[in-house]
Formats: C-alpha cells, sequence, structure tokens
C-alpha cells in the first residue's frame, strides 16, 4: 500500500455519528457512517478507517485530544480525516497544528448523518477534497469552506463555521 495516497480517517464520535433514541428523546453516539457514505457517493480512493473513540466533542478531554494527536502522528499515512463533534473541534485542530509533515483535515456534521437533511456528506466530500489537495498542515472542512487551524470558529447562532 502507498502511504502517500491512502487516507486514513480517524472517528471520534460527534453529531455526525449521533443516534436519536426516541424513547428517551436523547442522543446517543453509534458507529460511524463514513463508509456507508463513501460507498453512497461512489468514491474510489485508497482509504482505511480507525474507529478510536464514540464520543460526544464536549466530552473530550485533553487525554482524548493526545490520543487523537499519537494516533496520526505514529501511523505512516501522510493524508487523515478526523471526523469530530463540531463544538470542540477547533480546540482538538489547534492541538494537532504541531504535526507538519502530514495533511490533516478534521470535518463532522451539525446534524446527525442517519438524518435525511443533514450536512454530512456534503463536510465529507469536502474533507475528501481537501486532504488530497491541500498542502500539509491541519484544517477544518466545514460550511462549504476549508479553513486552516486557528483561523476558525463556530458560530452557534447561525449554526455554522466562520473565519475568525
Amino acid at each position: 500500500m502507498d502511504n502517500n495516497n491512502r487516507i486514513r480517517f480517524v472517528t471520534t464520535g460527534g453529531t455526525i455519528d449521533k443516534i436519536y433514541f426516541d424513547a428517551n428523546s436523547e442522543f446517543t453516539v453509534g458507529d460511524s457512517l463514513i463508509a456507508q457514505i463513501l460507498a453512497e457517493g461512489n468514491v474510489n480512493i485508497d482509504y482505511e478507517i480507525t474507529p478510536l473513540m464514540r464520543k460526544d466533542s464536549l466530552e473530550l478531554t485533553d487525554e482524548d485530544r493526545q490520543s487523537i494527536f499519537d494516533a496520526i502522528d505514529s501511523s505512516p499515512d501522510k493524508r487523515f480525516i478526523v471526523t469530530h463533534g463540531t463544538d470542540t473541534m477547533t480546540k482538538t485542530a489547534e492541538k494537532l497544528a504541531s504535526l507538519t509533515e502530514k495533511t490533516v483535515v478534521l470535518t463532522g456534521a451539525i446534524t446527525p448523518a442517519r438524518f435525511r437533511t443533514t450536512d454530512a456528506a456534503f463536510n465529507l466530500g469536502m474533507a475528501v477534497a481537501a486532504v488530497q489537495s491541500q498542502p500539509p498542515g491541519v484544517y477544518i472542512a466545514m460550511s462549504g469552506q476549508i479553513f486552516a487551524a486557528g483561523s476558525v470558529k463556530k458560530n452557534l447562532k447561525e449554526q455554522r463555521f466562520e473565519s475568525l
């Protein structure tokens, strides 16, 4: 396998993987739908999926961010897409910013991928394009844009990402 061309998806949970339970009106993080989204999009790339954790991003700790960093840093792969919850995505991107020899793109969704109306597939497509076209560095692909780590914020009122 060519580690320079393969894309490694690292799943951490977040809204993109949430499941709605009507009985108790709560969300929980389920299995990732990344492989299904890629198959439905007829995506033909060399990729592997590494499920790292299944957490809401508000539950991520500094130790979890270090685990994400270590998984990417220790891998021979050069291109990574990290699926992540949107609430603390920018914080994780900043933690990963020192990974200057690899191209890392964080993405997620404002609404779960399991919902009929979701931004998940669009954001994932943006991330796949970004990880193949951007130079080494850390980026966030959300809201139809690619942002460098440290230059973006989530606008809670508008439910979108925007430049600082």
